[in-house]
C-alpha cells in the first residue's frame, strides 16, 4: 500500500478563513469583537442562503438569537465571524438549505464558515454533560472546548473514516470502477465504499477491511488522495483509490450494502449508468476525477 499526495481540492473546507486561534482565550478581544461580528445561525446542518449562485445570510450581533456564541474566525475583510445554534428565522429572500446540498455552490469563505459552524454546533449539542460524571459542562474557549464542573477540558471530537474508489486501473471507456448502493438511498444512486477506522487500525488497513467486509473484494495499490470534513455529525473523510480485479466475485454484506457492481466509464451519463452522490461530497470528486483522468 502506498500513499500519494493530495491531488484534489475538497468542496466543504478550503482554508479561506483565518481561524484566529490565539483569540479564543482572549476574553477582552472576544467581547469587543461580538458587537461588530457577522453571525451565522445554524439549525442542525442547515442555514439560510440567498441569491443565485447562493451565498450565506448572516445577521448582526444585535439581531442574533440567544445561545452559545461559537467563534469561527476572522474573514478576509477583518470582520469577526460567529455562529449561534438556534431555529432559523424567516428573512426576506432567504431560504433554508443543508450543507450537503449547497456547500459546493458557496464561495470559499462561506463554505468554510458553514462547515465549521455545523461541526461545532453538532459537537456541543452532544456534549452538554460530562461523560465521566453526568454533570453539566460549560462552553469554553469561545466554543472550541467544554469545561467540566471539576475544571477538566473536553475537546471537539473528529471521527476518522475512510472512503475509497475501487477501480481496475484500465484506461479509456472500458475502464471500470466498483460502486455500491445502500438500502436507504434512492434506487439508482451508487457511491464509493466507506467506513470508520477502528481503534488500533491504520486507515489503509481500514480501506482493505471495509471493502472485503462490504463487497467481498480484495484490494491492492491503496493510494491516499485528499480529505474532507464531513460534520454529519463529526467525521473526517480520508479519501483513497484502490485497485481490484473485476473478475473476482462481488458478495455484498446485505446489511450496509444492498447491491454493488462494476461500471464502465462508457456507462456514466447513460440510462444504464449510476446516479451519483451529492456533488458536495468527496465521493463525487473521487468518481469525477476517475472519469476524467483516464478517459
Amino acid at each position: 500500500m502506498s500513499c500519494g499526495t493530495t491531488e484534489i481540492a475538497t468542496q466543504l473546507y478550503r482554508g479561506a478563513v483565518d481561524r484566529a486561534t490565539d483569540r479564543r482565550t482572549d476574553a477582552g478581544w472576544l467581547a469587543n469583537a461580538w458587537p461588530t461580528a457577522r453571525v451565522l445561525i445554524v439549525q442542525g446542518d442547515r442555514a439560510l442562503v440567498a441569491g443565485d449562485p447562493p451565498h450565506l445570510v448572516y445577521v448582526s450581533a444585535a439581531d442574533a438569537p440567544p445561545g452559545d456564541r461559537l467563534f469561527l474566525g476572522v474573514g478576509a475583510d477583518g470582520v469577526p465571524c460567529f455562529a449561534v445554534a438556534a431555529a432559523l428565522p424567516e428573512l426576506p429572500g432567504a431560504r433554508s438549505h443543508s450543507l450537503r446540498t449547497v456547500g459546493h455552490l458557496l464561495g470559499d469563505e462561506d463554505a468554510d464558515l458553514f462547515t465549521t459552524a455545523v461541526a461545532l454546533a453538532n459537537w456541543h449539542a452532544a456534549h452538554r454533560y460530562d461523560p465521566a460524571t453526568g454533570a453539566p459542562t460549560e462552553l469554553g474557549e469561545a466554543g472550541w472546548t467544554r469545561v467540566t464542573a471539576a475544571g477538566g477540558t473536553l475537546w471537539p471530537r473528529t471521527d476518522p473514516a475512510m472512503i475509497v474508489l475501487v477501480h481496475d486501473g484500465v484506461a479509456g471507456p472500458d475502464g471500470r470502477c466498483l460502486l455500491a448502493h445502500k438500502p436507504e438511498w434512492p434506487t439508482e444512486r451508487y457511491s464509493c465504499l466507506a467506513g470508520y477506522v477502528e481503534p488500533g487500525e491504520s486507515v489503509e488497513a481500514a480501506v482493505a477491511r471495509e471493502v472485503t467486509e462490504e463487497v467481498g473484494v480484495t484490494v491492492h495499490g491503496v493510494r491516499y488522495l485528499t480529505s474532507q470534513p464531513w460534520p454529519f455529525p463529526r467525521s473526517l473523510m480520508l479519501a483513497y483509490t484502490a485497485l481490484a480485479d473485476p473478475s473476482a466475485p462481488v458478495v455484498v454484506d446485505g446489511v450496509e450494502i444492498e447491491r454493488a457492481r462494476w461500471f464502465r466509464r462508457a456507462e456514466f451519463g447513460t440510462e444504464s449508468g449510476p446516479a451519483l452522490p451529492f456533488t458536495t461530497s468527496v465521493a463525487y470528486l473521487l468518481i469525477d476525477r476517475w472519469l476524467h483522468e483516464r478517459s
